[in-house]
């Protein structure tokens, strides 16, 4: 059967959980993942309060949504990060707290390794409700952001040598080592979205990454492609390259190559929607992204996961958008050949 196609949570969360799930229904989604903010999933209210995360999948199985993922990318994103007061925006008041940056980072990574807990309990309770539905393959998965602390050192001046730069990945192993030994004690993978600002942004980067945890089993990737096609990786190869690594897909799009010769790749400090980018998001299906190549190799590398589609596209309404990226994708999902070859039948044994 084609994967499930889910709705990532994250940018609808202005919306109560309550109010957004019909709407996921009626646009023709199977399910969503689950962001950690909003009022979505409260990692601490999950560990602590009885029934909530019962009341989560209750939600759920009012309006016949699937859920196979949560994901606590603000959380991520400062548990490597240099710290400034842009984080307090993202950032809980316990968590960022006096902003002290040693502070936030040590609570940031506690909140990561309670969201590892968190997703167990969460789908230990929903076992039942899921057990009628399309298997994943995928197991326990929480996306989401590491940080960095060399990111600011993306362009080589001053002069930076490798041993300044191996400073960075050492860094997020020794930050991020005790958060997957964590979740290896859960049965639970942790899935960073390769991504401008995080510690891998391609594949050379994603490669030393998981060289710098040790190849750990529980650190892979929640595939997303939109923001390696603008930078001229080849995210088609980086499904190929990191197959048994890919613990999730976002489905998203973007476009290159446009703007009017003033905004490079970088961005030139101007905001998204702004004519005069080189670059932007689309919705899915109206960027410059393959997804048919995608999901070819998704077939061919065995990813059995849901496609989550994390919306964005600044100059279209929201539920227009959403509602015809999730026709677009399930329009273009097909089951692999598990049969035989298309040819088989001129055999004389098989006829």
């Amino acid at each position: 059967m084609p994967r499930p196609v889910t709705l990532f949570t994250g940018q609808w969360a202005d919306l109560p959980l309550a109010e957004l799930l019909p709407k996921v229904k009626e646009m023709g989604y199977d399910g969503v993942e689950l962001a950690c903010w909003g009022d979505h999933f409260d990692v601490q209210a999950a560990l602590t309060e009885e029934g909530y995360v019962e009341g989560r999948w209750e939600l759920l199985k009012q309006n016949d949504l699937s859920c196979f993922a949560i994901s606590n990318h603000l959380v991520g994103q400062a548990i490597c990060d240099n710290i400034d007061e842009r984080h307090a925006a993202i950032l809980s008041a316990a968590i960022y707290g006096d902003g002290d940056p040693e502070g936030v980072r040590e609570r940031a990574a506690q909140e990561m390794i309670d969201t590892g807990k968190a997703c167990r309990k969460f789908v230990d309770a929903g076992k039942d409700y899921m057990s009628g539905r399309e298997e994943s393959g995928i197991g326990a998965v929480v996306n989401g952001f590491t940080g960095s602390s060399i990111w600011h050192a993306l362009y080589a001046f001053p002069p930076t040598d490798q041993a300044y730069l191996q400073k960075g990945f050492d860094d997020f192993a020794k930050r991020f080592g005790p958060i997957l030994d964590a979740f290896d004690a859960l049965d639970v993978n942790f899935g960073l979205e390769v991504h401008p600002t995080e510690i891998a942004f391609d594949i050379a980067s994603a490669a030393r990454a998981i060289e710098a945890v040790g190849g750990h089993k529980r650190f892979g990737f929640n595939y997303d492609p939109s923001h390696l096609g603008y930078q001229g990786v080849d995210y088609v190869r980086f499904i190929r390259e990191f197959s048994d690594r890919i613990f999730h897909v976002h489905m998203k799009d973007v476009w290159w190559g446009h703007g009017d010769g003033t905004v490079g790749v970088f961005g030139g400090h101007t905001d998204f929607t702004d004519a005069r980018r080189q670059w932007d998001f689309r919705s899915v299906g109206r960027g410059d992204i393959n997804f048919e190549e995608i999901i070819v190799a998704l077939n061919d590398t065995r990813y059995s996961g849901p496609l989550s589609v994390e919306w964005e596209d600044g100059r279209m309404e929201r539920f227009h958008g959403a509602a015809e990226s999730c026709a677009y994708t399930k329009a273009l999902d097909f089951p692999r050949n598990e049969g035989g070859m298309f040819d088989s039948a001129f055999d004389n044994d098989n006829q």
